[in-house]
């Protein structure tokens, strides 16, 4: 068995008296893509900062190729590439310089560096921006030079903090495909953090964050097995009172979330159908369909992905 690329032991990191990493532990294996999942505030980036060595925990430990992030910071920096949620790009330098003058930090110069940055940009789609200066170029571009900037020394670990951010759909999948190749040819491991759905679902093991806890980790298609059969999503008038109408009288206790009521069953269209005759005035809407990674959430907490506001410190 090889080293893992990523141990995490009872991690805990405290803001004040607010917990925002919470005895956390998992491991990521060499070669995998690992995601974590979760809603701002839940402690996806308080981990990602501790993992690229810039907050020191306050209990616990992180290991890198199997170096300390808090002993040996220098080592661990040697294996990472990492994109930050917030840009780190220099906007009077054009995109080109970006990308070389970041591998110079790497001790990778001249035309190697140049060659490699080219590679890159062209790769998503900036082979005709080269030269632009970077304060000219859409926050999506933008995104896209931050990427590219982080892959050029070759790292052979990847943090991805919100990838996405600022991607139209069309880029957020040739850039989930680009991450499939990169593993595939070159073995980088990959772990990124996101609220973002179907790019979770292309991740090989999923975490799930929440108040700094993991509450759940497994493969996507596992974790939606857990939630099993279909997801009821019933909208209604008066939703508490249809709510325990339902519990009386179908012995179904449904979940209120976001004013809505949501029930987990074997046959969805079954339980939709019977909930429509037995209250046809009481009920504006009835749907039903496969779980999702929301699902998941929504069962594991009560609560929609979204529904807390950004408490990250800044």
């Amino acid at each position: 068995m090889s080293e893992p690329a990523v141990q995490i032991q009872s991690l805990t990191h405290l803001y004040g008296e607010r917990k925002a990493l919470d005895g956390i532990s998992f491991g990521v294996a060499q070669g995998e893509i690992f995601g974590l999942l979760g809603p701002n505030g839940g402690g996806k980036t308080t981990l990602f900062r501790i993992l690229s060595t810039l907050l020191r925990p306050t209990s616990g430990s992180g290991r890198i190729f199997g170096h300390d992030v808090v002993m040996e910071p220098a080592e661990v920096r040697r294996h990472l590439g990492v994109v930050f949620q917030q840009p780190s790009l220099d906007p009077k330098l054009t995109a080109i310089e970006n990308v070389v003058q970041h591998g110079h930090l790497y001790g990778c110069w001249g035309r190697t560096a140049r060659r490699r940055a080219h590679e890159l940009l062209g790769r998503f789609d900036l082979a005709d921006r080269t030269r632009d200066r970077v304060e000219s170029l859409s926050g999506g571009l933008k995104r896209r030079v931050e990427l590219a900037k982080a892959l050029l020394p070759r790292p052979a670990l990847l943090l991805l903090d919100e990838p996405s951010t600022g991607l139209d759909p069309g880029a957020r999948r040739q850039f989930t495909h680009f991450l499939d190749t990169l593993r595939r040819e070159e073995g980088t491991t990959i772990l990124l953090t996101s609220h973002i759905l179907d790019e979770a679902e292309r991740c090989d093991r999923l975490g799930i964050l929440d108040q700094g806890r993991l509450v759940a980790l497994d493969a996507p298609d596992a974790l939606k097995a857990r939630v099993g059969g279909d997801v009821v999503v019933i909208r209604a008038h008066d939703p508490d009172g249809l709510r325990a109408a339902i519990t009386q009288k179908l012995s179904v206790q449904p979940l209120l979330v976001d004013g809505s009521l949501r029930v987990e069953c074997a046959r969805g269209h079954e339980f939709a159908r019977e909930v429509m005759e037995t209250f046809p005035d009481a009920v504006t809407s009835v749907s039903f369909g496969k779980p999702t990674l929301e699902d998941v959430f929504i069962s594991l907490t009560g609560r929609r992905l979204w529904d807390r506001e950004d408490t990250r410190p800044p």
